[in-house]
């Protein structure tokens, strides 16, 4: 269900990657002149972690027809597609202008030039090539990795993956045994507000 938090029972999905650490040591953390890292600064207790940013986020999953994927990330304004497996685990993360790529025939995508020999005749066109396809068929998980990350990790970790993964959202999941939960994503604006809030 879109925005809901999902359960799921069995094996943890093998390509969730859910950092236990900081990715990098901060730099009153860094040793001097290279010797051993000093203990890092205490952090208060009610520092905000990824679980504090994450909030509810529309998904779909792989066997999802593609036409309701497209038609819920242009009814709801989405900055991607968040796409699940059939155990609801994070599949692929799909950004709203690789989306539209999918739908360009390959010429197009190719030599932008052509377009403008086509005027409006393709635009019905587009569209109507998702018929009968599934979101797997239109976006396939090799091409768009999802960028998942725990419920501890720090904002600044967050921030560092979705930068790598050059996506406007992050999936943050927590695992419990063989449980995994999606508890939400991260956005670019609710990462601003908190770093821009930080200031104040």
């Amino acid at each position: 269900m879109p925005g809901s938090l999902v359960g799921v029972a069995g094996p943890v999905c093998p390509y969730v990657d859910v950092p236990e650490a900081p990715l990098s040591l901060g730099p009153s953390e860094r040793p001097p002149h290279g010797g051993p890292p000093s203990p890092p600064a205490e952090e208060p207790a009610a520092a905000v972690r990824a679980r504090d940013l994450a909030e509810p986020f529309p998904s779909v999953t792989t066997d999802d027809p593609a036409i309701a994927a497209a038609r819920l990330l242009a009814e709801r304004s989405l900055p991607a597609l968040l796409v699940l497996d059939a155990d609801g685990c994070p599949d692929s993360v799909v950004p709203g202008p690789a989306l539209i790529r999918r739908l360009l025939p390959t010429h197009l995508t190719e030599v932008p030039s052509l377009a403008g020999a086509f005027g409006t005749r393709l635009d019905a066109e587009l569209a109507e090539d998702l018929a009968g396809l599934t979101v797997a068929d239109w976006v396939p998980r090799h091409r768009y990795p999802p960028p998942v990350i725990g419920p501890d990790a720090r904002p600044l970790e967050v921030a560092t993956l979705m930068a790598s993964f050059r996506s406007p959202l992050v999936a943050v999941v927590e695992r419990e045994g063989d449980a995994v939960a999606l508890l939400g994503g991260i956005t670019v604006p609710r990462l601003l507000r908190h770093f821009l809030g930080a200031r104040s």
